[in-house]
């Protein structure tokens, strides 16, 4: 029999406790948010190709059908923690992979315009309750690392995005209905895999809340608020590999075309990477705002190193690119080491659920708005766009410690029902 201890005596982790997360709720925590992600990554890469090649949905409206289901999915973010928050995070998240698995198959049924809307709705609150009720699950169960326990659920949610976007990779180049109806059934299993593995997890009772604290606290609360704000506007950045690199690329650089797709692998391989490795230690609100000053001037510094690649040779241009996202890609975990500690740091415990669904609508409005804004500023204005996005960054990350910090000064009535951030 192996020995797992040192010869100190001290017990070895094993190597899946050093791969994965110790035996436990943390581990079926961990697993479940893959399965789930794994899904999200496979429909992602895929959905707008099965609207409009099995289904014969014009792109019209199917953008306008994924936008109504964000949208709508805002206010349900709220409620859907609130519920969490209330009645319990672990009964509510198993209710929400149900619906999951339920309303994507419906997914293979529709066959008009209308029917598709309805679905995507339904899906939008799906998704927006699935953000919002897992945060006291996570909060509850992070143990002594909660900063490293969430840095870790991100590094292993963007890997398992980013292998359903391989299976769905696959799937396209068959490029059959078949294929693209696999995809949807995978989602939906996905979903109910997740919800498989939380019937493992542990019941967590709810965190009893203040007397006379109000019913929506999370939209009364200042500092939250502010940090809601900030984190809508550096959220913005999220759309450049995905939407504005693309097009820069491909439209307004001599780089070889298939640098689209490398520096996406780049993005992901260092976010896999080195996520838990920045994200740790960032366990207060001082240590976040150091965060998203750091992030503010690494988007900004790789945004400009974007704009330098738009004349020079191919080879040329694409060592700048890939320079570039790997700057990027470091102000990319900054802020989400940072807002991952102000979404949880800020929130008061009783509530985590309802604040994560307030923060989580700052997410939803930047990732509407940043195709549009990005477009018109980078692709529409040419360099004075660039320079405007860099400085509207670097300005919110330089901003956004500080500021904070003068907010939570300033508002004596967090005393209670908070947990003092760090």
């Amino acid at each position: 029999m192996t020995d797992s201890t040192t010869d100190g005596g001290t017990a070895r982790p094993s190597l899946a406790d050093r791969l994965l997360q110790p035996a436990g709720p943390r581990r079926t925590l961990a697993l479940s948010n893959f399965v789930d992600a794994l899904g999200s990554g496979m429909f992602m890469s895929s959905s707008a190709l099965y609207f409009t090649r099995v289904v014969h949905l014009p792109m019209s409206q199917v953008a306008f059908g994924l936008f109504a289901g964000a949208m709508v999915g805002l206010g349900a973010g709220v409620l859907g923690g609130t519920i969490a928050d209330r009645w319990g995070a672990r009964e509510t998240q198993l209710r929400v992979m149900v619906s999951g698995t339920v309303f994507m198959g419906c997914y293979l049924l529709v066959d008009t315009f209308w029917s598709y809307l309805l679905v995507s709705i339904l899906i939008g609150v799906v998704f927006a309750a699935d953000k919002s009720s897992k945060a006291p699950l996570i909060r509850g169960f992070a143990g002594d690392d909660p900063a490293g326990f969430r840095a870790y659920l991100r590094a292993s949610t963007n890997l398992a995005v980013a292998l359903g976007a391989v299976a769905a990779g696959v799937a396209i180049q068959f490029d059959t209905a078949p294929a693209y109806l696999a995809l949807v059934l995978g989602r939906a299993l996905s979903f109910a895999g997740c919800a498989l593995v939380l019937l493992r997890l542990p019941h967590l009772a709810p965190v009893p809340a203040p007397a006379l604290n109000g019913r929506w606290e999370a939209l009364r609360d200042r500092p939250y608020l502010v940090a809601t704000v900030l984190n809508c506007l550096m959220s913005l950045h999220f759309a450049v590999p995905t939407f504005l690199l693309p097009l820069w690329i491909v439209d307004h650089t001599q780089a070889p075309r298939w640098l689209v797709s490398g520096v996406l692998i780049l993005n992901t391989v260092i976010v896999v990477t080195l996520q838990v490795a920045t994200g740790r230690n960032v366990d207060t609100t001082e240590a976040a705002g150091r965060r998203m000053r750091w992030a503010g001037v690494a988007v900004a510094a790789g945004l400009l190193l974007m704009l330098a690649a738009e004349k020079p040779s191919p080879w040329i241009s694409a060592a700048l690119l890939l320079t570039a996202v790997a700057v990027y890609t470091l102000g990319e975990l900054w802020h989400s080491a940072a807002a991952m500690e102000y979404s949880f740091g800020l929130a008061a415990s009783h509530a985590q659920g309802q604040y994560s669904g307030v923060f989580g609508l700052g997410g939803g409005v930047a990732e509407a708005l940043a195709p549009v804004l990005l477009g018109s500023l980078a692709l529409g204005l040419g360099r004075p766009g660039w320079y405007l996005l860099g400085a509207m960054f670097l300005i919110t990350g330089l901003i956004a410690g500080p500021l904070i910090a003068w907010t939570v000064r300033h508002a004596p009535q967090r005393s209670a029902g908070h947990t003092p951030p760090g």
